[in-house]
């Protein structure tokens, strides 16, 4: 697919403020009145990157764990933004960590993609300090963040440095996440030689090594086609892995982040990953 230069810039939907308004008043809307998370930890001190905790509740080292990675078309974002992700998963059972990244133009790919991988390979390792299991980690993130979900748990290399393989997550949550996709435009600086373009693209690492995914995908998006999420289940599913796909009707890229928000705006999203992470 190609992701629309134009609307790749949208951002989060909420509500009436969906139609107009600045990126951070939309965040701070959001986020208003919601607690700050439990703890802030810094997981790559090398490039000064850290990572939210949001505990649920009465965790006692067997809640699941959610790795959570924001979009921004990979040259924004930040973790504060996404506090109404934590802390909507956290007050469902969920020990979630929304982790920062390198984004564009101070690191390209694959700088990004091992950046989540660290910040995974720290919730497995921390996971019991904060009432999680270790061994039911999630990667999960909302679309260039999705795609950077679905390479850690598709292709290997990127949790070998930490003695981990896809196979080691519990599973993978894609939402509104780009696959297979053009590198054009102003992508091209970010992804660098065309000659590892194809390392950028989920579908080219499927080969039943994978955890199960789940994918949400709004069925009229125009900023990530759902083509995307169909043709990587698809892929999935011929490799003998376990893959849940739910197509949103008449919804687009902002809406399983605004299930996430507003779970009676898009009833659908959130059940969908709370039956995933607790199954």
């Amino acid at each position: 697919m190609r992701i629309k230069p134009a609307l790749a810039h949208a951002v989060l939907a909420i509500g009436a403020l969906m139609t107009g308004g600045c990126e951070r008043a939309l965040f701070a809307f959001a986020n208003r009145g919601l607690p700050p998370p439990e703890s802030t930890v810094t997981y790559a001190p090398d490039a000064g990157l850290a990572l939210d905790v949001y505990r649920p509740d009465g965790a006692n080292g067997s809640a699941p764990v959610v790795v959570f990675f924001y979009g921004g078309n990979w040259q924004r974002g930040t973790r504060e933004q996404y506090r109404f992700v934590g802390r909507r998963l956290a007050r469902n059972g969920v020990l979630a960590v929304v982790a920062d990244y390198r984004t564009w133009p101070r690191a390209g790919f694959p700088a990004f993609v091992e950046d989540g991988a660290k910040a995974v390979a720290w919730a497995r390792e921390n996971a019991r300090r904060y009432g999680g299991d270790p061994s039911r980690v999630f990667v999960a993130g909302h679309s260039a963040g999705a795609q950077i979900a679905a390479l850690i748990a598709t292709d290997a290399r990127y949790l070998q440095p930490h003695g981990l393989s896809p196979r080691d997550l519990a599973g993978a949550i894609g939402l509104s996440g780009p696959y297979d996709f053009n590198i054009t435009g102003q992508y091209v600086p970010i992804f660098g030689p065309p000659a590892q373009w194809p390392r950028a693209q989920a579908v080219n690492f499927v080969d039943g090594d994978e955890p199960p995914f789940l994918l949400v995908h709004g069925a009229a998006d125009e900023v990530v086609e759902a083509r995307d999420s169909r043709q990587l289940a698809e892929l999935l599913r011929a490799a003998g892995v376990r893959v849940e796909l739910l197509e949103l009707p008449e919804a687009g890229h902002s809406a399983p982040l605004l299930g996430l928000y507003s779970p009676e705006r898009a009833p659908n999203v959130l059940p969908a990953i709370l039956s995933f992470v607790k199954r």
